[in-house]
């Protein structure tokens, strides 16, 4: 009976360990706001980055040109990210952004308003 109770109780202990760690790591790992969020898209899962630099032009447009030109234009980006909305930026790059939009179509409106909101943290 007393080995019973011991299993029982360790077993307790390490999954309410692991439990803590797990909520202690995830809490780490979420950014704390819209601009956080849209960076980390932007760098990593999008992977924008390889393109598009904050105040240069790489292979695409810099991301405060194309922050500008939405604005004046009140375009609307997510659509585009969607690909449900023709390019305004730089249409000449349109078919090498095409490449992305299967990746930018997998994301949720969530994490495409989020890239929105850290393009537009580079307005002048």
């Amino acid at each position: 009976m007393k080995k019973i109770i011991f299993i029982s109780f360790a077993s307790s202990l390490i999954f309410v360990s692991c439990k803590k760690e797990e909520t202690k790591e995830t809490a780490t790992k979420v950014p704390q706001n819209s601009v956080d969020l849209g960076k980390e898209l932007f760098e990593g899962k999008g992977n924008c980055v390889a393109c598009h630099l904050v105040d240069q032009k790489v292979i695409g447009p810099s991301i405060q040109e194309i922050a500008k030109i939405y604005k004046d234009q009140k375009g609307n980006m997510i659509d585009f990210l969607k690909n449900d909305a023709k390019p305004i930026v730089d249409p000449s790059q349109y078919e090498v952004m095409k490449t992305n939009f299967t990746i930018t179509k997998a994301m949720s409106d969530k994490e495409l308003s989020a890239i929105e909101t850290y393009i537009y943290s580079h307005s002048k």
